[in-house]
Protein backbone atom coordinates (compact mmCIF):
# COMPACT_ATOMS: atom_id res chain seq x y z
CA UNK A 1 0.00 0.00 0.00
CA UNK A 2 1.23 3.99 -1.31
CA UNK A 3 0.36 7.02 0.17
CA UNK A 4 -0.35 9.69 -1.77
CA UNK A 5 -0.47 13.29 -0.72
CA UNK A 6 -2.20 15.52 -2.75
CA UNK A 7 -5.13 15.66 -5.18
CA UNK A 8 -3.94 18.16 -7.28
CA UNK A 9 -3.37 17.42 -11.16
CA UNK A 10 0.26 15.62 -9.94
CA UNK A 11 -1.32 13.71 -6.96
CA UNK A 12 -4.09 12.64 -9.34
CA UNK A 13 -1.25 11.53 -12.31
CA UNK A 14 0.13 9.59 -9.35
CA UNK A 15 -3.51 7.94 -7.92
CA UNK A 16 -3.90 6.99 -12.03
CA UNK A 17 -0.29 5.15 -12.56
CA UNK A 18 -0.62 3.29 -9.55
CA UNK A 19 -4.06 1.88 -10.25
CA UNK A 20 -3.17 1.60 -13.92
CA UNK A 21 -0.16 -0.41 -12.09
CA UNK A 22 -2.36 -2.56 -9.55
CA UNK A 23 -0.67 -0.61 -6.69
CA UNK A 24 -2.61 -0.24 -3.83
CA UNK A 25 -2.60 3.25 -2.87
CA UNK A 26 -4.53 5.71 -0.04
CA UNK A 27 -4.29 9.61 -1.32
CA UNK A 28 -4.44 11.97 1.24
CA UNK A 29 -6.26 15.79 0.37
CA UNK A 30 -6.16 19.08 2.74
CA UNK A 31 -9.59 20.18 0.87
CA UNK A 32 -12.63 19.08 0.29
CA UNK A 33 -12.42 18.04 -3.25
CA UNK A 34 -9.60 17.24 -5.62
CA UNK A 35 -8.18 20.14 -7.87
CA UNK A 36 -5.00 21.56 -5.36
CA UNK A 37 -4.69 24.97 -6.25
CA UNK A 38 -7.21 25.36 -9.32
CA UNK A 39 -10.22 25.08 -6.80
CA UNK A 40 -10.28 28.39 -5.98
CA UNK A 41 -12.77 27.29 -3.20
CA UNK A 42 -9.67 25.65 -1.43
CA UNK A 43 -8.73 27.84 1.36
CA UNK A 44 -5.28 26.85 0.78
CA UNK A 45 -5.71 27.63 -2.92
CA UNK A 46 -3.52 30.75 -4.63
CA UNK A 47 -5.82 31.48 -7.22
CA UNK A 48 -7.39 34.34 -8.15
CA UNK A 49 -10.87 35.45 -9.83
CA UNK A 50 -9.52 36.27 -13.59
CA UNK A 51 -6.65 33.35 -13.43
CA UNK A 52 -5.98 31.53 -16.66
CA UNK A 53 -4.24 28.61 -17.75
CA UNK A 54 -0.58 30.08 -19.43
CA UNK A 55 -0.20 26.95 -21.75
CA UNK A 56 -2.94 26.17 -23.88
CA UNK A 57 -5.64 23.07 -23.06
CA UNK A 58 -3.60 20.73 -25.85
CA UNK A 59 -1.06 21.25 -24.60
CA UNK A 60 -1.38 21.00 -21.01
CA UNK A 61 -3.80 18.25 -20.67
CA UNK A 62 -3.43 14.61 -20.11
CA UNK A 63 -3.33 12.43 -23.12
CA UNK A 64 -5.70 9.87 -22.10
CA UNK A 65 -8.55 12.07 -20.71
CA UNK A 66 -8.83 15.36 -23.25
CA UNK A 67 -10.41 19.10 -22.40
CA UNK A 68 -13.89 18.85 -24.04
CA UNK A 69 -14.07 21.41 -27.32
CA UNK A 70 -16.48 23.40 -25.49
CA UNK A 71 -13.55 24.23 -23.35
CA UNK A 72 -11.98 27.97 -24.04
CA UNK A 73 -8.07 27.33 -25.32
CA UNK A 74 -6.63 28.55 -22.05
CA UNK A 75 -9.01 27.46 -19.67
CA UNK A 76 -10.17 29.31 -16.91
CA UNK A 77 -9.53 27.63 -13.33
CA UNK A 78 -13.18 27.45 -13.25
CA UNK A 79 -13.13 24.98 -15.94
CA UNK A 80 -10.44 23.21 -14.82
CA UNK A 81 -12.00 22.31 -11.60
CA UNK A 82 -14.32 20.71 -13.51
CA UNK A 83 -11.83 18.50 -15.42
CA UNK A 84 -10.39 17.32 -12.74
CA UNK A 85 -13.46 16.18 -10.83
CA UNK A 86 -14.22 14.62 -14.37
CA UNK A 87 -11.00 12.95 -14.66
CA UNK A 88 -11.10 11.10 -11.28
CA UNK A 89 -15.01 10.15 -11.60
CA UNK A 90 -14.23 8.86 -14.98
CA UNK A 91 -11.30 6.64 -13.46
CA UNK A 92 -12.97 5.88 -9.88
CA UNK A 93 -10.35 7.49 -8.33
CA UNK A 94 -12.29 9.39 -5.54
CA UNK A 95 -12.95 6.43 -3.48
CA UNK A 96 -9.25 5.95 -3.04
CA UNK A 97 -9.24 9.50 -1.14
CA UNK A 98 -9.23 10.75 2.49
CA UNK A 99 -10.69 14.25 1.94
CA UNK A 100 -10.28 17.26 4.43
CA UNK A 101 -7.32 15.06 5.74
CA UNK A 102 -3.57 16.76 6.76
CA UNK A 103 -0.63 14.95 6.89
CA UNK A 104 1.03 15.86 9.87
CA UNK A 105 4.46 13.40 9.42
CA UNK A 106 6.12 11.65 7.19
CA UNK A 107 9.39 9.49 8.88
CA UNK A 108 10.54 5.85 7.80
CA UNK A 109 9.79 2.92 9.75
CA UNK A 110 12.69 0.50 8.43
CA UNK A 111 12.04 -0.31 5.11
CA UNK A 112 8.71 1.10 5.37
CA UNK A 113 7.28 4.50 5.93
CA UNK A 114 4.87 6.16 9.12
CA UNK A 115 2.25 8.60 8.51
CA UNK A 116 0.52 10.81 10.41
CA UNK A 117 -2.42 12.32 9.51
CA UNK A 118 -5.01 14.36 11.32
CA UNK A 119 -9.26 14.24 10.55
CA UNK A 120 -11.66 16.69 12.65
CA UNK A 121 -8.74 17.01 14.74
CA UNK A 122 -8.06 13.30 15.22
CA UNK A 123 -4.22 11.77 14.50
CA UNK A 124 -3.95 8.57 13.17
CA UNK A 125 -0.69 6.95 12.14
CA UNK A 126 -0.30 3.97 9.68
CA UNK A 127 2.51 2.37 8.04
CA UNK A 128 2.67 2.36 4.22
CA UNK A 129 4.85 0.57 2.02
CA UNK A 130 5.86 3.69 0.33
CA UNK A 131 4.78 7.36 -0.06
CA UNK A 132 5.04 9.59 -3.26
CA UNK A 133 4.50 13.32 -2.03
CA UNK A 134 2.60 15.62 -4.63
CA UNK A 135 1.31 18.44 -2.20
CA UNK A 136 2.89 21.46 -4.94
CA UNK A 137 5.25 23.54 -5.50
CA UNK A 138 2.89 27.13 -5.18
CA UNK A 139 1.66 27.12 -2.01
CA UNK A 140 4.23 28.84 0.32
CA UNK A 141 5.01 32.20 -0.61
CA UNK A 142 8.48 33.60 -1.27
CA UNK A 143 8.14 37.05 0.84
CA UNK A 144 11.35 38.91 0.99
CA UNK A 145 11.33 41.80 3.81
CA UNK A 146 11.37 45.53 2.48
CA UNK A 147 13.80 47.71 3.13
CA UNK A 148 12.43 50.09 5.47
CA UNK A 149 8.93 50.36 7.43
CA UNK A 150 5.85 50.43 4.82
CA UNK A 151 2.64 52.43 6.46
CA UNK A 152 0.27 51.12 3.79
CA UNK A 153 -1.18 47.74 3.09
CA UNK A 154 1.36 45.03 2.30
CA UNK A 155 0.06 41.65 0.77
CA UNK A 156 1.64 38.65 -1.28
CA UNK A 157 -0.03 37.99 -5.07
CA UNK A 158 -0.77 34.31 -3.13
CA UNK A 159 -3.66 36.27 -1.12
CA UNK A 160 -5.06 37.91 -3.44
CA UNK A 161 -8.26 36.89 -4.96
CA UNK A 162 -10.48 40.39 -6.46
CA UNK A 163 -9.32 43.33 -7.97
CA UNK A 164 -11.37 44.85 -5.83
CA UNK A 165 -8.68 44.97 -3.42
CA UNK A 166 -7.49 47.66 -5.85
CA UNK A 167 -10.08 50.49 -5.69
CA UNK A 168 -8.53 54.06 -5.56
CA UNK A 169 -5.89 52.98 -4.28
CA UNK A 170 -2.03 53.95 -5.59
CA UNK A 171 -0.89 50.54 -6.18
CA UNK A 172 2.58 48.88 -6.61
CA UNK A 173 3.56 45.47 -7.75
CA UNK A 174 6.81 44.18 -7.12
CA UNK A 175 7.81 41.67 -9.54
CA UNK A 176 6.74 40.58 -13.11
CA UNK A 177 6.13 36.59 -13.44
CA UNK A 178 2.84 35.20 -15.22
CA UNK A 179 1.04 36.48 -11.29
CA UNK A 180 2.35 39.77 -11.36
CA UNK A 181 1.11 40.41 -15.18
CA UNK A 182 -1.93 39.26 -14.44
CA UNK A 183 -2.84 40.79 -11.06
CA UNK A 184 -1.04 44.12 -12.85
CA UNK A 185 -3.72 44.19 -15.60
CA UNK A 186 -6.69 43.34 -13.31
CA UNK A 187 -5.10 46.46 -11.19
CA UNK A 188 -5.39 48.89 -13.95
CA UNK A 189 -9.29 48.66 -14.01
CA UNK A 190 -9.71 49.69 -10.41
CA UNK A 191 -6.70 51.01 -8.78
CA UNK A 192 -6.15 55.01 -8.62
CA UNK A 193 -2.48 54.48 -10.07
CA UNK A 194 -0.33 50.99 -11.13
CA UNK A 195 3.53 51.00 -10.79
CA UNK A 196 5.45 47.84 -11.64
CA UNK A 197 9.00 47.43 -9.57
CA UNK A 198 11.22 45.18 -11.51
CA UNK A 199 14.42 44.15 -10.27
CA UNK A 200 15.69 42.22 -14.04
CA UNK A 201 13.73 42.07 -17.33
CA UNK A 202 11.48 39.12 -18.45
CA UNK A 203 10.86 37.67 -22.22
CA UNK A 204 7.18 38.46 -23.20
CA UNK A 205 5.33 36.26 -25.56
CA UNK A 206 1.87 36.32 -26.67
CA UNK A 207 -0.73 33.90 -25.79
CA UNK A 208 -2.07 33.45 -29.43
CA UNK A 209 0.27 34.31 -32.73
CA UNK A 210 -2.04 34.66 -36.25
CA UNK A 211 -4.71 33.19 -34.18
CA UNK A 212 -3.55 30.01 -32.51
CA UNK A 213 -2.10 29.24 -29.12
CA UNK A 214 1.98 30.20 -29.53
CA UNK A 215 2.41 27.22 -27.48
CA UNK A 216 1.33 24.65 -30.38
CA UNK A 217 3.65 26.41 -33.05
CA UNK A 218 6.56 25.05 -34.11
CA UNK A 219 8.58 22.57 -32.06
CA UNK A 220 8.41 20.08 -35.19
CA UNK A 221 12.12 21.34 -36.67
CA UNK A 222 14.61 20.80 -34.24
CA UNK A 223 17.17 23.37 -34.42
CA UNK A 224 20.26 23.55 -31.95
CA UNK A 225 19.93 25.55 -28.75
CA UNK A 226 21.92 28.49 -29.60
CA UNK A 227 19.73 28.85 -33.08
CA UNK A 228 16.28 28.53 -31.30
CA UNK A 229 17.25 30.92 -28.85
CA UNK A 230 18.23 33.70 -31.28
CA UNK A 231 15.76 32.99 -34.09
CA UNK A 232 12.46 32.74 -30.72
CA UNK A 233 14.42 35.59 -29.47
CA UNK A 234 14.24 36.97 -33.16
CA UNK A 235 10.37 36.43 -34.10
CA UNK A 236 9.62 38.02 -30.32
CA UNK A 237 11.17 41.03 -30.65
CA UNK A 238 9.57 41.54 -34.04
CA UNK A 239 6.23 40.83 -32.52
CA UNK A 240 6.47 42.24 -29.74
CA UNK A 241 9.07 44.84 -29.45
CA UNK A 242 12.04 45.01 -26.76
CA UNK A 243 10.77 45.20 -23.05
CA UNK A 244 12.87 48.15 -23.07
CA UNK A 245 10.59 49.61 -26.05
CA UNK A 246 7.67 50.19 -22.95
CA UNK A 247 10.04 51.38 -20.25
CA UNK A 248 10.97 47.72 -18.94
CA UNK A 249 15.08 46.10 -18.32
CA UNK A 250 15.81 43.94 -20.82
CA UNK A 251 16.76 40.74 -20.05
CA UNK A 252 20.37 39.80 -19.59
CA UNK A 253 19.91 36.35 -20.03
CA UNK A 254 19.17 34.39 -23.28
CA UNK A 255 15.87 32.96 -24.69
CA UNK A 256 14.40 30.53 -22.18
CA UNK A 257 16.95 30.53 -19.38
CA UNK A 258 14.23 31.66 -17.39
CA UNK A 259 10.56 31.19 -17.40
CA UNK A 260 8.66 33.64 -19.65
CA UNK A 261 5.78 35.89 -19.52
CA UNK A 262 2.85 34.22 -21.54
CA UNK A 263 1.14 37.63 -21.37
CA UNK A 264 0.88 40.89 -24.12
CA UNK A 265 -1.82 42.89 -22.32
CA UNK A 266 1.15 43.93 -19.75
CA UNK A 267 2.56 45.86 -22.37
CA UNK A 268 -0.60 46.94 -23.88
CA UNK A 269 -0.96 49.20 -20.80
CA UNK A 270 2.20 50.03 -20.27
CA UNK A 271 1.94 51.10 -23.71
CA UNK A 272 -0.77 53.21 -22.74
CA UNK A 273 0.26 54.64 -19.48
CA UNK A 274 -1.70 52.50 -17.53
CA UNK A 275 1.21 50.91 -15.60
CA UNK A 276 4.12 52.95 -14.86
CA UNK A 277 7.51 50.54 -14.68
CA UNK A 278 9.87 51.51 -12.13
CA UNK A 279 13.27 49.87 -11.09
CA UNK A 280 13.87 47.77 -8.06
CA UNK A 281 13.54 49.30 -4.50
CA UNK A 282 15.87 51.00 -2.56
CA UNK A 283 14.40 52.16 0.65
CA UNK A 284 10.69 52.65 1.71
CA UNK A 285 9.74 55.55 3.92
CA UNK A 286 5.93 55.37 5.43
CA UNK A 287 4.20 55.36 2.56
CA UNK A 288 7.37 56.54 -0.09
CA UNK A 289 9.01 54.02 -1.95
CA UNK A 290 12.61 55.35 -2.83
CA UNK A 291 13.44 53.53 -6.38
CA UNK A 292 17.14 52.72 -7.44
CA UNK A 293 17.47 55.27 -9.70
CA UNK A 294 16.71 57.62 -7.40
CA UNK A 295 12.53 58.26 -8.62
CA UNK A 296 10.33 57.27 -5.74
CA UNK A 297 6.44 57.25 -5.47
CA UNK A 298 3.79 57.27 -3.20
CA UNK A 299 1.19 53.85 -2.43
CA UNK A 300 -1.50 52.16 -0.21
CA UNK A 301 -1.05 48.65 -1.28
CA UNK A 302 1.85 46.78 -2.03
CA UNK A 303 1.81 43.39 -3.71
CA UNK A 304 4.29 41.45 -4.26
CA UNK A 305 4.67 39.29 -6.77
CA UNK A 306 7.45 37.54 -6.00
CA UNK A 307 7.12 33.59 -6.40
CA UNK A 308 6.64 30.75 -4.29
CA UNK A 309 9.06 28.35 -1.96
CA UNK A 310 9.33 24.50 -1.87
CA UNK A 311 8.24 23.91 1.27
CA UNK A 312 7.60 19.91 2.54
CA UNK A 313 6.57 20.86 6.55
CA UNK A 314 5.53 17.42 7.00
CA UNK A 315 9.23 15.43 6.17
CA UNK A 316 12.56 16.20 7.50
CA UNK A 317 14.51 17.62 4.95
CA UNK A 318 17.48 15.11 5.50
CA UNK A 319 15.22 12.18 4.16
CA UNK A 320 14.62 14.32 1.17
CA UNK A 321 18.27 14.36 0.14
CA UNK A 322 18.09 18.41 0.72
CA UNK A 323 21.19 20.25 1.99
CA UNK A 324 20.11 23.47 3.86
CA UNK A 325 22.31 25.62 1.60
CA UNK A 326 20.21 24.92 -1.72
CA UNK A 327 17.09 25.67 -2.93
CA UNK A 328 15.77 22.44 -3.56
CA UNK A 329 16.08 18.84 -2.95
CA UNK A 330 18.74 16.56 -4.70
CA UNK A 331 17.05 13.93 -6.50
CA UNK A 332 17.20 12.03 -9.90
CA UNK A 333 14.57 13.53 -12.52
CA UNK A 334 13.68 15.70 -9.63
CA UNK A 335 11.87 12.52 -8.35
CA UNK A 336 13.74 9.93 -6.48
CA UNK A 337 15.71 9.79 -4.00
CA UNK A 338 19.64 8.35 -4.05
CA UNK A 339 18.97 6.07 -0.98
CA UNK A 340 15.24 5.58 -0.47
CA UNK A 341 13.72 2.91 -3.26
CA UNK A 342 10.08 3.87 -1.69
CA UNK A 343 9.81 7.61 -1.39
CA UNK A 344 9.04 9.55 -4.37
CA UNK A 345 8.89 14.05 -4.66
CA UNK A 346 6.70 14.46 -7.48
CA UNK A 347 5.68 17.78 -9.02
CA UNK A 348 9.02 19.27 -8.29
CA UNK A 349 9.51 20.09 -11.70
CA UNK A 350 9.20 23.19 -14.09
CA UNK A 351 9.82 23.09 -17.96
CA UNK A 352 8.42 25.70 -20.69
CA UNK A 353 5.95 23.18 -22.69
CA UNK A 354 5.78 19.89 -20.14
CA UNK A 355 1.95 20.58 -19.36
CA UNK A 356 0.53 17.84 -17.13
CA UNK A 357 1.14 14.85 -19.59
CA UNK A 358 4.93 15.58 -19.33
CA UNK A 359 3.65 15.13 -15.33
CA UNK A 360 1.50 12.31 -15.98
CA UNK A 361 4.50 10.48 -17.82
CA UNK A 362 7.10 11.36 -14.27
CA UNK A 363 3.91 9.21 -12.13
CA UNK A 364 4.30 6.56 -14.66
CA UNK A 365 8.04 5.73 -14.25
CA UNK A 366 7.18 5.97 -10.48
CA UNK A 367 4.37 3.37 -10.81
CA UNK A 368 6.41 1.36 -13.33
CA UNK A 369 9.68 1.20 -11.03
CA UNK A 370 7.03 0.26 -8.17
CA UNK A 371 6.18 -2.66 -9.86
CA UNK A 372 9.04 -3.52 -11.09
CA UNK A 373 10.92 -3.47 -7.79
CA UNK A 374 8.38 -5.76 -6.34
CA UNK A 375 9.26 -8.26 -9.48
CA UNK A 376 12.86 -7.96 -8.67
CA UNK A 377 13.42 -6.72 -12.73
CA UNK A 378 17.23 -6.04 -13.96
CA UNK A 379 15.99 -2.66 -15.54
CA UNK A 380 14.63 -1.81 -11.62
CA UNK A 381 17.75 -3.06 -10.33
CA UNK A 382 19.56 -0.66 -13.43
CA UNK A 383 17.61 2.25 -12.51
CA UNK A 384 17.98 1.86 -8.48
CA UNK A 385 21.88 2.18 -9.23
CA UNK A 386 21.45 5.10 -11.55
CA UNK A 387 19.55 7.10 -9.01
CA UNK A 388 22.12 6.65 -7.51
CA UNK A 389 25.11 7.76 -9.32
CA UNK A 390 23.23 10.94 -10.48
CA UNK A 391 21.36 12.43 -7.74
CA UNK A 392 20.93 16.15 -8.63
CA UNK A 393 21.82 16.22 -12.05
CA UNK A 394 21.13 18.95 -13.83
CA UNK A 395 18.71 18.05 -17.17
CA UNK A 396 18.93 21.45 -18.65
CA UNK A 397 19.85 20.59 -22.28
CA UNK A 398 22.65 22.99 -22.37
CA UNK A 399 20.57 25.98 -21.19
CA UNK A 400 22.13 28.63 -18.52
CA UNK A 401 19.28 28.61 -16.56
CA UNK A 402 19.73 32.30 -14.66
CA UNK A 403 20.24 31.45 -10.86
CA UNK A 404 17.03 32.27 -8.74
CA UNK A 405 15.86 29.52 -6.12
CA UNK A 406 12.49 29.18 -8.73
CA UNK A 407 14.65 27.91 -11.18
CA UNK A 408 16.25 25.25 -8.53
CA UNK A 409 14.21 22.58 -10.45
CA UNK A 410 13.64 24.30 -13.64
CA UNK A 411 14.65 21.36 -16.75
CA UNK A 412 14.54 21.26 -20.47
CA UNK A 413 11.11 19.55 -21.45
CA UNK A 414 12.71 17.64 -24.20
CA UNK A 415 15.89 16.39 -22.61
CA UNK A 416 13.72 15.22 -19.32
CA UNK A 417 10.92 13.65 -21.21
CA UNK A 418 13.78 11.94 -23.53
CA UNK A 419 15.30 10.76 -20.02
CA UNK A 420 11.68 9.41 -18.61
CA UNK A 421 10.90 7.55 -22.35
CA UNK A 422 14.03 5.83 -22.03
CA UNK A 423 13.61 4.74 -18.59
CA UNK A 424 9.89 3.88 -19.40
CA UNK A 425 10.59 1.68 -22.12
CA UNK A 426 13.13 -0.54 -20.21
CA UNK A 427 10.60 -1.13 -17.27
CA UNK A 428 7.32 -1.75 -19.68
CA UNK A 429 7.06 -5.64 -19.25
CA UNK A 430 8.30 -6.57 -22.91
CA UNK A 431 11.85 -5.42 -22.35
CA UNK A 432 11.92 -6.40 -18.96
CA UNK A 433 14.62 -9.05 -17.91
CA UNK A 434 13.04 -9.62 -14.49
Amino acid sequence: MYAVIGAGPMGLACARNLQKQGIAFTGFELHSDVGGLWDIDNPHSTMYDTAHLISSKRMTEFVEFPMKESVAQYPSHHELRSYFRDFVDHFGLREHYEFNTRVVKVEPAGNQWQVTTEHDGQQQTRTFDGVMIANGTLHTPNMPSLPGEFDGELMHSADYRSPEVFRDKRVLIVGCGNSGADIAVDAVHHARSVDMSLRRGYYFLPKFLNGKPIDTIGGKLKMPRPIKQRMDAALIRLVMGKPSDYGLPDPDYRMYESHPVINSLILHHLGHGDIRPRRSIDRVEGKTVHFSDGESGEYDLILMATGYLLDYPFIDRSHLNWPEHLDAPQLYLNMMHPEYDNLFLMGMIEATGLGWEGRNQQARLAALYIREQQNGSSAANELRQRKKERSGERLDGGYNYIQLARMAYYVNKDEYLETLAGHIATLEPDHSKG
